[in-house]
């Protein structure tokens, strides 16, 4: 043993500030996970407050708050992961095709939108939606109909929400495919050419198949965090408008609410843990389906 570690003792010094690294966040905070099951006091700390089991989740499953949430979180993930990769693989289908030369530009323009903050872009929506100076709402009024009350309505949200997400995700993913397109041997696309195969076909019998181990492991991920969603997008988008809760309210959002109203932290550690059980069992569950199906595309 010692002698191999000698031997390996430059390859091991260079991955000690990864391991290091690793062992700092993502070890130590395990710690944290006592937090669930304690009611968590400041002046005593994590390992002296005292113990009160499930009472932190029995918060979270008390009523039909849960339901709403959870409702809300699984369903609009499901539609994010969905709509969002069946549009990032025809983009990058699509810059496939395109000019080297004119690729780049276009990348640029579809990646702007995955740097913008959603506090800048809260107020761009409340521009778009305002009741009185918004532009859809002076669109309406100059075509003789009446303004629409967007951030107390709750039916429209799950539209624009969507929207708001897709925007801002789309050249991410995109970019992610492409990349992947680029790997493909080209001696595949000219058998094809020689064939006569078209771009469409092309595309469905080459393109797809071959990154297609790429798309299911970029889902079974998306698929592991269903039960998290981006807070920045339903708190700041909708302003945190309590009358739109029915729509715009996510596990996230109900979970700082009841941190900044109650300051319970047992209860906000609770809320995450479930999230994180889920979302492994979720990982689970579909790697196992997977490789059912297709062995060589599951993760593991």
């Amino acid at each position: 043993m010692v002698r191999i570690f000698k031997k390996n003792f430059g390859v091991t010094l260079l991955a000690l500030p990864g391991f290091l690294l690793i062992l700092l966040f993502n070890y130590v905070p395990l710690y944290g996970l006592l937090l669930p099951f304690k009611n968590y006091k400041y002046n005593l700390g994590i390992w002296n407050s005292p113990w009160v089991g499930l009472d932190n989740f029995g918060f979270l499953f008390h009523g039909n708050v849960l339901y709403r949430v959870l409702r809300n979180t699984i369903l609009y993930n499901m539609v994010f992961i969905t709509l969002g990769t069946f549009l990032a693989i025809v983009i990058a289908l699509l810059l496939f095709e395109l000019s080297r030369k004119f690729v780049k530009v276009y990348q640029t323009i579809l990646f702007i939108p995955y740097f913008i903050s959603w506090v800048v872009a809260g107020f761009a929506f409340r521009a778009l939606f305002d009741m009185e100076h918004g532009v859809i709402n002076s669109v309406l009024t100059a075509l003789g109909k009446a303004p629409i009350l967007w951030y107390s309505e709750p039916q429209y949200w799950p539209y624009i929400l969507v929207a708001a997400a897709v925007w801002k995700g789309l050249g991410y993913g995109s970019v992610i495919y492409y990349a992947a397109l680029m790997g493909i041997d080209a001696e595949y696309y000219d058998a094809a050419k020689i064939d006569g195969a078209s771009k469409v076909r092309q595309a469905f019998s080459i393109s797809i198949p071959m990154i297609k181990p790429m798309i299911i492991m970029l889902v079974i991920l998306q698929i592991g965090s269903i039960c998290y969603s981006d807070f920045g997008l339903f708190y700041n988008v909708t302003l945190n408008s309590s009358l739109i809760y029915e729509t715009t309210d996510v596990i996230d959002t109900f979970v700082y609410r009841s941190l900044i109203d109650m300051g319970d932290i047992g209860m906000a550690s609770a809320a995450g843990f479930f999230q994180s059980i889920v979302g492994f069992c979720l990982v689970l569950c579909t790697n196992y389906i997977v490789r059912r199906i297709n062995p060589e595309n599951s993760l593991f």
